[in-house]
């Protein structure tokens, strides 16, 4: 009777959950499109925290260039729907007179198809390092991807280089065009909530496939990698092909939230795609809970959202006129979240949800 109940209190957390979820960005909207932006940028940061925490979280292999499978992505999207290489080469312009303008049916694919081989490439030379050693090489990865886009313009412009990608088109299905307002009932619904639930209903997919791979054998063998590669070595667990496949399905989720990405905001450029952006995506998985699926949504949404909110924060009080000109908007921002980062690592040094099994220790229990 017990378990009876605890399963329907389970199924109206769920059920109030969603109809929240839902209803939020209506809310927002209310309130203005910023808020709903933000709410936007919260989700797509999740789909990449949840990539990362397959990495860093189940394998246990600390990645700081994670950045490189987002870029990836989005310029995928960014060259296969936009003019730019018709406009560059003239045999595709002969060939797609219309310009490439492909369905993100098909780009999705490609983008995570893509970065998930590319993550596979970085895994294979990376196989015996560990630790420090591991991050540095993932870091240089990341770098070296992003110079790679800032410097593809020449002789063969590719990429455009610093100037960046535009004229992205924007994500279309089902004859409903997601960068334009849609009339329902005679409540319009504008572009930015649209696409709030096209990112909602792929975080809720990629909770669902994190979910599974974290009880399935995979998951588990990840797991005993994490805490003992040799001891997991020594039971016969395939070390090399696990840590593979966790490099590839991570930047399989980096793919998807690039595409994304750059269909939104219809511009890439290597700038959004710096070591900055790769180290914050590390530090919302650790400061939400390394492991910990619900851990890891929560440190995305705060880290993702309390910038734009200081923003606005700034905005109202005025806070450069409070500190008499002498501390910048932007950089008094930044020191108010590196503050809120250290605060929370010292009285939560696990995590703000860590999970309830990871880092549990053996107890032996005497007569």
């Amino acid at each position: 009777m017990m378990n009876f109940v605890n399963r329907q209190n389970k199924y109206v957390v769920y059920a109030v959950s969603a109809l929240a979820l839902c209803l939020l960005p209506l809310l927002l909207q209310w309130m203005g499109n910023f808020w709903v932006r933000i709410a936007d940028f919260a989700l797509l940061y999740v789909l990449l925290a949840l990539g990362l925490n397959i990495v860093v979280g189940f394998a246990g292999l600390l990645d700081l260039g994670f950045v490189a499978f987002f870029a990836i992505g989005a310029y995928v999207y960014g060259l296969l729907a936009s003019p730019h290489l018709t406009e560059s080469f003239a045999w595709i312009a002969q060939s797609f007179p219309q310009g490439l303008h492909l369905p993100i049916w098909a780009v999705i694919p490609l983008g995570a198809g893509l970065a998930g081989i590319f993550g596979i490439l970085l895994g294979a030379p990376t196989l015996k390092l560990r630790g420090d050693y591991l991050a540095i090489v993932t870091l240089g990865f990341g770098e070296i991807i992003r110079v790679f886009l800032n410097n593809l313009d020449h002789p063969v412009n590719i990429t455009n280089g610093p100037k960046g990608l535009n004229q992205i088109d924007s994500i279309s299905f089902f004859g409903l065009n997601l960068g334009k307002t849609a009339t329902v009932g005679g409540y319009d619904i504008s572009s930015v909530t649209l696409y709030y639930y096209l990112f909602l209903a792929l975080v809720v997919v990629s909770v669902i496939v994190c979910h599974r791979l974290e009880l399935s054998r995979i998951g588990r063998a990840w797991m005993a990698i994490r805490e003992d590669e040799i001891a997991a070595k020594a039971m016969g667990i395939n070390t090399r092909n696990l840590k593979l496949l966790a490099f590839g399905m991570g930047a399989t989720f980096g793919g998807v939230s690039g595409t994304m990405f750059a269909a939104f905001q219809g511009f890439v450029s290597p700038e959004s795609f710096s070591l900055a952006e790769s180290v914050m995506i590390v530090a919302m998985v650790v400061l939400g809970g390394i492991g910990h699926l619900p851990g890891v949504i929560l440190g995305a949404v705060l880290l993702s959202s309390l910038p734009e909110v200081l923003r606005w924060v700034s905005g109202v009080f005025d806070l450069q006129q409070l500190t008499g000109g002498r501390l910048d908007a932007s950089i008094l921002r930044q020191l108010l979240i590196a503050l809120a980062m250290i605060v929370v690592m010292l009285l939560r040094p696990r995590g703000l949800w860590p999970s309830p099994d990871h880092g549990k220790s053996l107890q032996t229990t005497t007569n």
